[in-house]
């Protein structure tokens, strides 16, 4: 398996022979039966770009240091959100595009300089982009609309020029901000739940205080304490 420790390519830590190996020699002692090839190697795919991922080599990552680099010396303000951005806040979580937030007008002025040049529209006249050297999907989210189905509401995507915050590997919104969007969009599109989720998991992973409720807005800050007890709720109940 390209890309994986030598020990998860072919044998466990015993150095016992891999599953393939052990179907290929008829050895059927436990089990229900074995994955066909193809979901073998699905499965071997995606274990192969998480591991990539955890050591910083993984296609999304190549196209947000290349996008990063690009916005840096053009002068143009923006803050990557997304699963990327969870990873800088304290949830470790793979993610296979680059989600990042941007001005309606230097998004425009991006794609006059830069479609054709290593990027390509995947929906023409939007922010669904391609980087096109790499195969990662490009999200560009416009600041002033609104996170999950675009209507209107107390919570918008913020102006990076006056928001984000920069710094190594890239800017990010404040963390009050990042969450605020989340809980935005999981509370009014039915297709966006895992944004939910994603604030539960950070929660939990970064122990994050019931005090940054209050930093919230109100409208999303009921949810916020919701997930916040449900996480610790979990902790105090869970038999396992």
């Amino acid at each position: 398996m390209k890309g994986l420790p030598m020990g998860l390519q072919d044998a466990g830590a015993s150095g016992a022979p891999s599953p393939a190996a052990a179907r290929c020699s008829g050895a059927q002692t436990w089990g229900a039966g074995w994955r066909s090839p193809q979901d073998e190697a699905r499965l071997i795919e995606g274990v192969d770009y998480c591991w990539r991922f955890f050591v910083g080599e993984a296609e999304a990552q190549k196209a947000v240091r290349k996008l990063v680099a690009i916005l840096e010396a053009e002068g143009v303000p923006y803050a990557i959100i997304g699963a990327l951005a969870l990873n800088e806040y304290g949830l470790r979580r793979v993610t296979v595009d680059v989600d990042v937030l941007m001005r309606e007008d230097d998004l425009l002025e991006f794609k006059r300089r830069h479609l054709g040049q290593g990027y390509a529209e995947r929906v023409a006249g939007t922010g669904k982009l391609v980087d096109t050297e790499l195969g990662v999907h490009v999200d560009v989210l416009s600041a002033g609309r609104f996170p999950g189905d675009d209507k209107p509401k107390p919570i918008a995507f913020p102006d990076p020029t006056t928001t984000a915050i920069r710094g190594a590997p890239f800017a990010l919104l404040p963390l009050p901000r990042f969450i605020e969007i989340k809980l935005a969009s999981g509370m009014v599109a039915p297709h966006r739940l895992k944004d939910l989720a994603d604030v539960q998991e950070l929660i939990r992973s970064a122990r994050l205080p019931a005090e940054l409720a209050d930093e919230l807005d109100p409208w999303v800050r009921g949810k916020f304490v919701e997930l916040w007890d449900a996480v610790h709720r979990a902790e105090a109940e869970d038999p396992f």
